[in-house]
């Protein structure tokens, strides 16, 4: 009987006689014989390993993941994004030295043997048996290519990668039939390649160009024979030699690695004894991965692109077939992001509104026209720590929004005044517009059943002084809460929605507009880049362009570029020009004298209107050029903080107004984003004034008199929680007035949100 190894192990007889058992195996594969079950050599019972005939011919090797890189519009780099960081190379941009090295300390014999080294495998039972351990294995260079396309298809799965790297008879067998294949078909040079381009060699790397750039910031092209031994020899243990982590480790294995390149002939003993005395010299670059570390404040534009990617069913018929295409990544992104756009739209942020603010803010730009969205930014930075957030609060819910947009005031009046225009009602539509009324009752809603109000619900203005008669300019210059209802009573329900639909307004979280006369008042969430999109038909004289951020996408696979296809932005017409350009001189003269005065520009065309909601819980101003439309929101995500007596970006507001802390952020935004940019004009529209009466108001008055407070049918926060609903609306929230009291509370959860982005529990 063999003496055992103290300890319990086998002796070095047996250790032999269990790798001998792999070697025959090993020769009995190269001739394609299925083996039976080998009990003596500790082998599976027949049955439980899948015979060598019985696999299939070919081996999938799928296109290797590889870091996606995203643009802006004008080339420049706002991400990189990765499941695996890795750049495929040919083995010509591959130093000579890192293919040597690779060679010599993985497999010597590499251009010498087939798919199997038997020299290596006796060589390795020898040593072993020597040891009385599994000291050296023998899997050749092809062979470890095979195991690594195995761990590749395995992707991030943990159970699938365990089943490609487990030490079982099964895998074994596979492993050495396909090293057949792959050396019958490809050759060694590209086995080489594919090798190179595929194993891991840590700290996040994968492939040679990868960690080159990784460990010496430079490409693998130029490794110098000291930097190659030391890439060389991290591949047999990624962890063990990693040279940021254990210099010295490292050290000792490059050294090993030089050595042997001098033994088998690929460079002279001085050369090799030279590199072994050099420095390491590492110049680390850190792994930059994902939208966090986007550049120009891009992080939430970033994100979008993936959210879009994800979801439109150009990029693939379900969402795991985009995410798997996603994943894979080796694309070229090129976005509609305008960097001077992204770069005002932020600094504007940065100096109206500080991080750690109660409050937040958001700001979307888009081009009309075209639909391409050339800026998008917020307050409260992405990422995951105090004063900071992933809700992208320009979108809706769908793509990584709140999940329900944001009450939008009186934001929303001009759709209900290009419904009555589109209607036939005239721009000089004069309604009595009295300080205080009731809902009108019935208001035709687009099916048979009329809006009654049922309870007596009533509205009002900012304040006593403020009543009609009022015509629709100095009505919208005025932001008249009972006229714009008066309107809607007038040519009811149906033609607004009807409108918002061809402008695409939705809810944040997908839903219709709900039919009630409230609605004229901004009671329903919506999100920053819908109303900017909604705008723009405005700018581009009543054609809708649906939101686009992507321009074009080509993909890397398989040593070859492809475009692929990419979402379109359809225009299509929403209202008549003539109603888009009285829109436009309406809106004008709401930053000309109106309540956004504090946002007009003076060096061009602009028009917008101000919005602010129940207990300034939220304030707008939405705004456009001819070629620029932009929307910013400011409040709190979890809709909790009243804006009175409060300090926003350092600076105190005994209230806030649409026209106050959102105007100035657009304007400031919009100023950078057009310098240099052409001057246009708006067509004009002759609409005369009112002239009877003098009923301006003071520059600090409100905006939105009642915008979507405690008015009327389910009006208030999210239809009718905060202010509203069947309780009567009789006490407006405004933007210079009295504060109403909500008479419903928002329940816990019911807004999406971290605290403001603060994910440890911040001020509120």
């Amino acid at each position: 009987m063999p003496k055992k190894r103290s300890g319990g192990g086998l002796s070095s007889t047996q250790q032999a006689a269990k790798f001998l058992g792999v070697s025959v195996l090993a020769g009995a594969v190269l001739a394609g014989i299925a083996l039976p079950a080998v009990g003596a050599l500790g082998l599976a019972a027949k049955g439980s390993v899948e015979s060598f005939d019985e696999l299939p011919a070919n081996l999938k090797t799928p296109p290797l993941s590889q870091r996606t890189t995203i643009l802006d519009a004008k080339g420049g780099t706002i991400a990189t994004v990765y499941s695996r960081d890795r750049t495929v190379v040919d083995l010509k941009d591959i130093s000579p030295y890192m293919q040597k090295a690779i060679v010599a300390i993985e497999d010597a014999r590499f251009y010498q043997h087939g798919a199997i080294d038997l020299k290596g495998v006796l060589r390795a039972l020898n040593r072993n048996a020597q040891s009385g351990g599994v000291s050296e294995g023998a899997s050749t260079l092809t062979q470890q290519y095979v195991k690594n396309v195995f761990v590749e298809e395995a992707g991030d799965d943990p159970t699938k990668v365990a089943q490609a790297t487990q030490q079982t008879l099964g895998r074994k067998i596979k492993e050495l039939k396909y090293a057949i294949q792959v050396e019958e078909e490809l050759g060694k040079k590209k086995i080489l390649e594919n090798y190179l381009n595929i194993t891991f060699f840590g700290q996040q790397a994968y492939g040679v160009e990868a960690a080159a750039q990784r460990y010496f910031s430079k490409s693998a092209k130029n490794l110098t024979l000291a930097q190659a031994a030391l890439l060389a020899g991290i591949v047999q243990s990624p962890s063990r030699y990693d040279p940021i982590n254990d210099e010295a480790e490292a050290t000792k294995r490059r050294s090993v690695v030089l050595q042997r390149m001098a033994d088998v002939g690929d460079v002279s003993q001085e050369e090799a004894d030279k590199a072994k005395k050099a420095p390491l010299g590492l110049k680390v670059s850190k792994p930059n991965n994902g939208c966090i570390t986007a550049v120009k404040g891009a992080s939430f534009f970033c994100k979008y692109v993936e959210k879009v990617f994800k979801s439109d069913p150009v990029f693939g018929k379900n969402r795991e077939a985009r995410a798997k295409i996603w994943n894979q990544g080796g694309l070229t992104i090129t976005t509609t992001l305008d960097p001077q756009a992204q770069e005002s739209v932020q600094a504007s942020l940065k100096d109206h509104v500080n991080q750690d603010d109660k409050v937040a803010a958001a700001t979307t730009l888009v081009e009309p026209g075209t639909g391409k969205i050339v800026g998008m930014g917020q307050s409260k930075p992405y990422g995951y720590g105090k004063n900071e957030t992933e809700l992208n609060y320009s979108v809706d819910s769908a793509y990584g929004g709140s999940n329900f947009g944001f009450p939008t005031g009186s934001t929303f009046k001009p759709f209900v005044a290009a419904a009555a225009l589109e209607e036939g009602r005239p721009p000089t539509q004069q309604y009595s517009s009295p300080y205080e009324m009731e809902y009108p009752s019935p208001v035709q809603t687009c099916d048979s059943k009329p809006w009654t109000n049922l309870r007596g619900e009533k509205l009002e203005n900012e304040s006593e002084s403020e009543h009609g008669p009022y015509r629709l300019k100095k009505a919208m210059e005025l932001s008249v809460n009972t006229y714009f209802v008066q309107m809607i009573a007038d040519i009811g329900l149906c033609p607004v929605v009807n409108i918002t639909d061809k402008l695409q307004v939705r809810q944040g979280n997908g839903d219709k507009l709900p039919e009630r006369p409230a609605i004229a008042l901004g009671s329903v969430g919506l999100s920053p880049l819908t109303m900017a999109s909604a705008y723009a038909a405005f700018a581009s004289r009543g054609m809708y362009c649906t939101p686009i951020a992507i321009e074009s996408i080509s993909q890397k696979a398989g040593g070859r570029q492809k475009s692929l296809e990419v979402p379109k932005s359809t225009c299509s017409r929403a209202m008549s020009e003539q109603t888009a350009d009285t829109i436009n001189n309406l809106l004008q003269g709401v930053v000309d004298s109106g309540t956004g005065k504090e946002a007009g520009l003076t060096d061009r065309d602009s028009a917008g209107k101000t919005g602010t909601t129940d207990e300034r819980r939220n304030a707008w101003f939405v705004g456009y050029t001819p070629n620029l439309s932009g929307a910013v929101w400011v409040g709190s995500a979890t809709q909790k903080v009243k804006m009175q007596r409060i300090y926003i970006g350092g600076e105190y507001h005994d209230l806030v107004y649409g026209g106050r802390v959102p105007g100035p952020i657009w304007r400031d935004a919009m100023i950078g984003a057009l310098e240099g940019k052409p001057v246009d004009r708006f067509n004009r529209v002759h609409i005369p004034d009112d002239e009877d009466r003098d009923q301006g108001r003071g520059d600090e008055d409100g905006d939105d008199n009642g915008d979507d407070g405690n008015n009327g049918d389910n009006g208030g926060l999210v239809g009718g929680l905060i202010g509203g609903g069947d309780n009567g609306g009789n006490n407006g929230g405004t933007d210079g007035g009295t504060f109403p009291t909500p008479t419903f509370s928002i329940p816990e959860g019911w807004w999406q949100g971290q605290s403001n982005g603060n994910a440890n529990g911040g001020r509120d």
